[in-house]
């Protein structure tokens, strides 16, 4: 099991920037990548971007690729998402996740994520 706790969120006009933080916890984390999802108003769950625990690699959905950045920390199980040059298209509940990142894809665990943090970016 995992246990996920993300913060960071808040409101940004276009073109700034914010920072998502995220710890996991658990008696399974350390079998886990971690990772963001993202849901926009009246749709489904995207995932967003992973970072892998065993080599460090990442995977980015194409929309955020060159603007948002995810690192972390896996001794601490950390994990964050710097998020540049916000459109209001980006717009939605950030939630970080557990998964696994393989074959250059993230693929999260079935309700290994958290509550979310409101991210809304204005015009």
């Amino acid at each position: 099991q995992v246990h996920v706790v993300e913060s960071g969120g808040g409101v940004v006009r276009a073109g700034e920037s914010l920072t998502l933080s995220c710890v996991a916890s658990g008696p399974s984390v350390s079998s886990y990548d971690l990772g963001w999802l993202r849901q926009k108003p009246g749709k489904g769950l995207e995932t967003v971007a992973g970072l892998s625990r065993s080599d460090g690699s990442t995977y980015y959905e194409d929309s955020v690729k060159g603007r948002f950045t995810v690192t972390g920390d896996a001794a601490k199980n950390t994990v964050f998402l710097q998020m540049n040059n916000l459109a209001p298209e980006d717009t939605a509940v950030y939630h970080c996740t557990a998964g696994h990142l393989r074959s250059e894809d993230f693929f999260p665990a079935a309700g290994y994520w958290g509550q979310g943090t409101q991210v809304t970016v204005s015009s």
